[in-house]
């Protein structure tokens, strides 16, 4: 996934209060399209030290947590084990260079981690086919902004476009809406955040 190595360094100090209240209102959006999942099976992916993905533990029967960075599933591994967690599992694992033939699970989320990756739509490609029949993708990331300047994420996604992308791949029954509005979350710009629901 891109910008592995920036999030390598820093891991250690990625639980800032301010990406504690993103993923607290990220995992909220995330929960509304979260339903009867206590049998269910999930992925936090890219879910970096699993702000996201622990607010969302209880929802789920069992929860993988996915990264790129080894050092943020150290840190990650940390917090199961202090936590005593029973129903999360963690892999260091990168979907741009190799598919999982034998891993299918009902619910995949992700949150602020499409913007990283330079082939979207070979990505979630891949999260298709890991979906088991009738399971979710749950998307939460930046509008488009034009204000963003990067070389190293794209400046957010215009819904539509990302909703007739997913609909090619196969996705049906696409759902979006912008959820939340911030002061210099994105790059140093305000900006605001979708959550969009997809279904295999």
């Amino acid at each position: 996934m891109g910008n592995t190595d920036k999030f390598e360094m820093i891991a250690n100090v990625y639980d800032t209060p301010e990406r504690i209240h993103i993923a607290k209102v990220s995992s909220d959006a995330i929960r509304e399209y979260v339903v009867d999942a206590k049998s269910k099976h999930a992925i936090d992916f890219g879910c970096g030290t699993g702000l996201v993905g622990m607010n969302l533990l209880n929802e789920f029967k069992s929860m993988l947590f996915l990264d790129t960075s080894p050092n943020m599933i150290h840190q990650l591994k940390q917090k199961i084990s202090d936590l005593h967690i029973q129903n999360a599992d963690t892999l260091c694992f990168d979907f741009e260079k190799e598919g999982l033939s034998d891993l299918h699970v009902d619910y995949i989320f992700m949150a602020q981690v499409l913007l990283h990756i330079p082939d979207v739509e070979f990505v979630l490609s891949r999260l298709f086919d890991v979906l088991n029949e009738g399971g979710h993708v749950v998307i939460v990331d930046f509008d488009k902004n034009e204000n963003v300047v990067s070389d190293l994420v794209h400046n957010g996604f215009n819904q539509e476009k990302l909703t007739d992308m997913m609909t090619r791949i196969g996705f049906r029954n696409i759902q979006s809406k912008t959820f939340y509005q911030g002061s210099n979350i994105f790059m140093g710009q305000d900006a605001s955040m979708f959550v969009l629901d997809s279904q295999k």
